[in-house]
């Protein structure tokens, strides 16, 4: 489980550097994918640390897409 948060870790990183470069579509697209990651990360699991640290990213992520909703 720690490969995929790494993994997780880059991609939201990714995501960021798309937006920081107002490459909008492909940070979306990205999220997206991240996102489907952590639902299925979610369907995967019953250890509440694990779910704790995937609700962090979900999170970020939600804040990430209403920051590039207010930019396109």
């Amino acid at each position: 489980m720690e490969d995929k948060f790494i993994a997780i870790k880059k991609n939201v990183q990714l995501i960021i550097d798309y937006m920081a470069l107002q490459n909008y579509s492909e940070a979306s697209i990205k999220l997206i994918k991240v996102s489907d990651d952590l639902d299925n990360m979610i369907d995967a699991t019953t250890d509440e640390v694990i779910l704790r640290e995937i609700s962090k990213y979900q999170i970020l992520l939600n804040h990430l897409l209403i920051k590039m909703s207010d930019k396109e």
